[in-house]
């Protein structure tokens, strides 16, 4: 096993981590890439099967360089003669500064240097400089007085899938379509036999990688060079088998591949870019070509579903930018006009021209083409609802005159602290027994985060699982009552309205997973932005209860170094920061919410070593560590017996737990403890021997909560002094 580097535009690490996952490689994603752990085989799968790396590092040395002759040393001090011969041609990419290394060309000409200085003293040949496919490419990377040496195994960047023949003006990269077809789910479509368009093709770029990725065909197969075939480590047998397993795939993808691939263009000369193309990558069978302007758009016939998708001009290939909404306005028309049923992929740089579609995004995601930043809108086209003119029934009117009477009762408290996300309804009625929960905030990745504008308000219900005795009929009417009541009271879309069931998980989890859409929305709270994902989870990401808890964290976090134990989504280390502290260090065993914790910290500035995750269980890290903090956050699951880490149970276990944080926590400082087990009772008398403890359960309540004062308990302890 080895460690390396994929390199990608940025928007895209998530993306590529799950598919260098799905590759054999233990991932982990980083700005603008993603760093992996894999054999030999793993990183010629990655160079050859990835539709979203750059390029794939593998580091060579690792070293302090602050200056040249640091630099020349350390890259001295690598034994070149393992990995190419002396007299092989060679390239050199630098990036970044380090100390007095400010310069990238300087940087790479004195690594040459060294190189050559190594090779002519041991063999009396040295390398020669090529840039265009060398024999070797290696790759230098300076930051923070360390310098990381690479072999740049892909040798070109991997967009370059040895297809395109002819491109446009404003070509998009091949690595970004394929992000652009993944976040659509094209593949889904596909299996469920929908035709993909793209109204504005130029060089087809997004059709062929559609018709790629749906037969299958590895990215790579076409490329005749990379950057390790002249590398001394390279197993050319291992490779030939790879290949050739990958083309029989493709040979047998494209056979059972369906032509249900639709290209449009106003311009002649882009349709015969396209065709040179298409006939290149071995796809224009299944790739219908007609010149025609978006304005005329119609759906193919014979295909009621699919994915209309498009990377629409921004001023580049059609004129001034100031003509161009005539031309989104027009393209948003045919749309909802003749694609009802379809899914649709916009790419943009200009909120502006998206806006003239005059179609309402479902999701956005930000991702780069080039060096400009974009947005991908991805919208549903349905059909015009037809509102439900019918009165609501007795119990239905009573829940909705409940929900705007609450409504009325915490608009000013709410008001006053900034609160966006709140409880609505809590079976204030008995018999309607579900909670309603209000969650107003941007899709992740859209530009107008914090433009109350662009703000959508979704309700997150619950329902309280009926017991065995409540007939299954009546329990089915009140809870179809009750989402209509809901959505009435509240003025909010039946798409914009999620259902669940609460009840107990397996093993007593509270966290059990119901979906795989990974869908965040940006909320506010507290002026500080968190990461919500109301599908996925029973739990959102944001325990709306402990509002008042989280804000206690920020107030004793000035100044100190602060942990955060059973961390889930960080939001109490998000608040710890903002109040001042020193230090956060998140402690969680799920590497999901851990991950999850590092872009709530990212989405609020809070980044570098000041701000550390930690993957553990948490008695065994309070054993293990020996840190001392000022103040330790713990709010324990009630109960869990994960397969990493002996069983928990708070009531049992909190004793020892409270203890070990004693023995961590400075001799000022203070722990915050809370949990939902509302049948839990804190052994005081056996805590009093460390503690002095204060029980402010009851002050910890939000007022849209106090319909179930037992909802947690919270309690600060500080340690006895001598």
């Amino acid at each position: 096993m080895a460690a390396f580097f994929a390199t990608c535009p940025k928007g895209l690490e998530y993306l590529l981590r799950d598919e260098l996952a799905a590759l054999g490689a233990d991932a982990h994603e980083m700005l603008a890439g993603v760093r992996c752990d894999g054999d030999l085989e793993c990183m010629y799968r990655a160079c050859l099967e990835s539709r979203l790396a750059s390029r794939i590092l593998l580091p060579l040395a690792d070293f302090e360089a602050t200056d040249a002759d640091a630099l020349y040393a350390g890259v001295y001090g690598v034994d070149w003669n393992e990995h190419f011969a002396p007299d092989a041609t060679l390239a050199i990419d630098a990036s970044g500064s380090s100390g007095a290394l400010t310069h990238s060309g300087f940087a790479a000409q004195k690594m040459k240097d060294a190189i050559a200085d190594q090779c002519r003293e041991r063999f009396t040949v040295r390398p020669t400089i090529r840039m265009e496919r060398p024999d070797v490419r290696l790759n230098l990377r300076l930051h923070r007085g360390r310098a990381i040496v690479s072999l740049d195994l892909s040798g070109e960047p991997l967009h370059r899938r040895g297809w395109r023949r002819g491109q446009g003006e404003a070509p998009l990269k091949e690595n970004l379509a394929c992000a652009m077809l993944l976040r659509a789910r094209w593949p889904e479509l596909y299996a469920h036999g929908g035709a993909l368009v793209d109204p504005m093709c130029g060089s087809g770029t997004l059709l062929i990688e559609g018709a790629w990725l749906a037969a299958g065909v590895a990215p790579g197969l076409q490329r005749g060079y990379f950057g390790f075939l002249g590398w001394r480590g390279h197993d050319a047998a291992l490779w030939q088998r790879l290949r050739d397993a990958a083309q029989e795939r493709a040979t047998e993808g494209l056979r059972a591949l369906r032509p249900c691939f639709f290209g449009s263009d106003n311009d002649p000369r882009m349709i015969a870019i396209a065709t040179h193309n298409l006939q290149t990558a071995g796809v224009a069978g299944f790739i219908s070509l007609d010149k025609r302007s978006a304005e005329h758009l119609e759906a193919p016939p014979g295909f009621a579903t699919g994915l209309v998708i498009t990377n629409p001009p921004y001023g580049e290939r059609m004129g001034d930018v100031a003509t161009l909404p005539a031309l989104y306005e027009a393209l948003g028309e045919r749309l909802r006009v003749g694609f009802t049923g379809w899914r649709v992929a916009v790419l943009t740089s200009e909120p502006g021209l998206e806006s003239a579609l005059g179609l309402r995004a479902d999701k956005h995601y930000v991702l780069f083409n080039g060096v400009i930043e974009c947005r991908l809108g991805l919208f549903d086209i349905r059909a015009p609802a037809a509102r439900d003119t019918a009165p609501l029934s007795p119990g239905a009117a009573m829940v909705a005159n409940r929900i705007r009477k609450n409504l009325r009762n915490l608009r000013k408290p709410l008001a006053r602290s900034g609160v966006s996300c709140f409880r609505a309804y809590d079976a204030d009625l008995p018999e309607y027994a579900a909670a309603v929960d209000v969650y107003r905030g941007w899709p992740e990745g859209s530009p107008g985060v914090g433009g109350d504008a662009s703000a959508q308000t979704w309700l997150h219900v619950q329902e309280y699982a009926p017991p065995a005795s409540v007939d299954p009929e009546a329990a089915r009417v009140r809870w179809r009552d009750l989402l209509r009541a809901a959505r009435e009271a509240m003025d909010v879309p039946r798409e914009r309205l999620v259902t669940k069931t609460r009840a107990r998980g397996k093993g007593g989890s509270k966290y059990g997973r119901f979906a795989a859409r990974d869908e965040f929305l940006v909320v506010e709270e507290g002026g500080l932005r968190l990461l919500v994902n109301l599908h996925d989870r029973l739990d959102t990401g944001l325990f709306l209860d402990h509002r008042l808890v989280r804000a206690r964290v920020r107030e004793f976090a000035k100044g100190r170094d602060v942990l955060n134990l059973f961390a889930y989504t960080g939001t109490a280390s998000v608040y710890a920061a903002a109040g001042g502290a020193r230090s956060t260090t998140s402690v969680d065993l799920s590497r999901v919410y851990l991950e999850w914790a590092s872009r709530n910290l990212a989405l609020n500035g809070f980044t570098g070593t000041a701000h550390r995750l930690a993957q553990a269980d948490a008695l065994a890290f309070l054993d293990a560590d020996r840190a001392r903090y000022g103040l330790i956050y713990v709010d324990p699951p009630t109960f869990s017996n994960s397969k990493r880490t002996s069983d928990f149970d708070v009531q049992r276990d909190h004793i020892e737990l409270l203890e070990a944080c004693g023995r961590r926590l400075r001799d000022e400082g203070v722990i915050v403890f809370s949990n939902n087990f509302r049948g839990f009772a804190m052994d005081a008398d056996a805590l009093s021997r460390t503690f002095t403890i204060e029980d402010i359960g009851k002050a910890s309540i939000p007022p849209d909560f106090a319909r179930r004062p037992r909802i947690h308990g919270c309690w600060l302890l500080r340690k006895h002094l001598a």
